[in-house]
């Protein structure tokens, strides 16, 4: 087996048990469940980590080493509606090409307070200029609506094998929901119904 072909196994395994992990949790999550996920025997699964311990371990790493890179790219400029584009645009770019290692790193944004934060979430606040713990102001709920929708967003668009197509919309709607204004959106028609 090539080592290029290896880690790209070994990407896709640790994208699936991140999705379950987000959807489960740990606990119930079983090996059996994310070998099935990635079409492998369980044999199979852990010949690529050992125990399900090690593949946890390497999903949170995964994900610790995304939200680094993100928040690395963003964290020397000062708050603001640039910093935030620059946010959402790195952070959609992960959650298409990993959608199950955003899942587990949006988790406490998107299943509420009794999700684990992870380091990697934490990062993704911090993106936005939010800390974890925050009292909840209108910015915090913005940044958190943005993050749920990027992780909705994303999810669908690769369900939908659509993920360069949805991009441009993706980014649109979290930067939106940030209260940043495109000059070229436009404002709803009067036949829209506001929800």
């Amino acid at each position: 087996m090539t080592r290029a072909f290896r880690q790209q196994a070994d990407d896709q395994i640790l994208d699936r048990a991140a999705a379950l992990f987000a959807q489960h949790g740990y606990a119930h999550t079983s090996v059996q469940a994310v070998a099935d996920a990635v079409g492998l025997s369980k044999a199979g699964l852990l010949h690529h980590f050992p125990t399900k311990d090690a593949l946890h371990a390497a999903v949170l790493a995964q994900a610790d080493a995304l939200g680094r890179q993100v928040l690395d790219l963003v964290e020397d400029l000062p708050p603001g509606p640039e910093r935030d584009r620059r946010a959402v645009e790195a952070l959609t770019d992960v959650a298409l090409a990993h959608p199950g290692l955003i899942a587990l790193m949006l988790s406490p944004v998107t299943q509420g307070v009794d999700a684990a934060p992870t380091s990697a979430g934490e990062a993704a606040l911090r993106a936005f200029g939010v800390e974890p713990g925050a009292a909840v102001t209108e910015r915090v709920v913005r940044v958190v609506g943005a993050l749920a929708a990027l992780a909705v967003l994303s999810l669908a668009a690769n369900q939908h094998s659509q993920t360069t197509q949805w991009r441009p919309f993706v980014v649109a709607t979290c930067t939106d929901a940030l209260g940043h204004r495109r000059p070229s959106a436009t404002t709803p028609s009067s036949d829209q119904v506001e929800a």
